[in-house]
């Protein structure tokens, strides 16, 4: 699909949104559209199935209640993308930005979310046919590791020495306390997106997944501060 194409389906879809004359809902299933400049676009209840969106920027996109099942969004750039209720079942979100994107209410269901960045991202509501582990007081629990000689290495997801205690960054911690079910979750989905769901299924509090990428130090601060969140309200499961 030509740029000037695709300026046209975005036209007739802004239309039909405004249920004006002339309005068209667009239909973009099978599309090729790898590489496109879609940041910013309103492409709500669009049809994009099956479509090819890898390495596409669509940062910013309203891409709320859109059909996305089976789309191949490899690399894409979804940061800030609002995809509430969303149908991204059986998409393929490898390695894709999803950085403070809204997936509030989405379905996906055998998505595929491996190396996706998930930091930030809201998750309430999300739907997925995974097996994803919940740790009652997550970050205090993290705390108590790093208190008896565990570290903190924002660096790496794992690490293991000889010489020292066993290390993890804050979603490593995460998947290392769900235990087996934790490490079966990041053999499917990776180290950045089951450290995200395992923190959005154990932190009912939390409105956004952290960010995984940061820091030592502001990642500790932020354990903290989870941790004190935990303590003083005793939050566990819903």
């Amino acid at each position: 699909m030509t740029p000037t194409e695709l300026s046209e389906v975005l036209r007739l879809h802004a239309l039909w949104l405004a249920h004006e004359k002339g309005g068209v809902r667009a239909d973009l299933s099978g599309a090729d559209l790898s590489g496109a400049d879609l940041s910013g676009a309103t492409l709500s209840g669009a049809n994009l199935t099956d479509a090819n969106l890898t390495a596409a920027y669509l940062s910013g996109a309203n891409l709320s209640g859109a059909y996305l099942s089976d789309a191949y969004l490899w690399g894409a750039n979804l940061s800030g993308a609002n995809l509430s209720c969303a149908d991204l079942s059986c998409a393929d979100l490898t390695r894709a930005d999803l950085s403070g994107a809204d997936l509030t209410d989405a379905n996906l269901t055998a998505a595929g979310l491996t190396d996706a960045n998930l930091s930030g991202a809201y998750l309430s509501g999300a739907k997925s046919r995974l097996p994803i582990p919940a740790v009652p007081q997550l970050h205090v629990k993290i705390l108590e590791k790093l208190e008896a000689g565990g570290e903190l290495d924002m660096s790496t997801w794992h690490r293991n020495d000889a010489a020292c205690e066993t290390a993890h960054c804050r979603a490593g911690w995460a998947i290392h306390l769900a235990g087996t079910e934790g490490a079966a979750l990041e053999r499917k989905v990776g180290s950045a997106a089951a450290g995200a769901l395992i923190t959005a299924a154990s932190c009912p509090y939390l409105t956004t997944v952290p960010d995984f990428f940061c820091d030592d130090s502001t990642a500790l601060a932020d354990i903290t501060r989870c941790a004190q969140i935990e303590r003083s309200t005793g939050e566990k499961l819903p």
